[in-house]
């Protein structure tokens, strides 16, 4: 199937509104706190109950945008499997990610690793100067680095969970 055709989007859209149900389900079902006697407010749940709607939110767009819209003519067999290696290598950096490189280097490092490579895997031109490209993995490196100190800091501080 065509990454582009209208019924990627349509299957795409039930997938991520599902998901995004689930996660609601999951925040709403999890334990509270006031046994601790902290505000009901505050419930560890909130934010994965907050992020599914918006993710079932933008599911529900994805879904309407595919209306009236009718498979393209042209057939691009190298970019379709451009798509998939793309795909494949976000599935394959993600759980390396989560399996190997969490729980063996601090959170932080390995989150600014992750960054790194995956905005680098998008970012890259072959066709690119010297000079461009230096320049654009600086830009990369800084970015992965103040984003998982960002992240770090935010979930340490602000959402007060141990990260491993």
């Amino acid at each position: 199937m065509n990454s582009e055709s209208p019924m990627a989007d349509r299957i795409t859209a039930a997938i991520l509104l599902l998901l995004g149900g689930a996660m609601c389900w999951g925040g709403f079902i999890m334990d509270r706190l006031e046994i601790r006697q902290i505000h009901p407010s505050s419930i560890p749940g909130l934010l994965p109950i907050f992020l599914g709607l918006i993710l079932m939110v933008c599911a529900v767009f994805l879904g309407l945008s595919t209306r009236g819209k009718t498979r393209p003519s042209t057939s691009e067999a190298s970019k379709d499997s451009e798509n998939w290696r793309d795909f494949s290598f976000a599935a394959v950096w993600s759980c390396l990610f989560a399996i190997v490189m969490v729980s063996r280097i601090p959170f932080v490092v390995a989150s600014a690793i992750y960054i790194a490579v995956f905005t680098g895997w998008y970012l890259w031109r072959p066709s690119g100067k010297g000079g461009n490209r230096l320049k654009m993995m600086l830009l990369v490196g800084l970015y992965a680095v103040l984003v998982a100190v960002g992240v770090s800091v935010l979930f340490r501080y602000g959402f007060l969970v141990r990260l491993p």
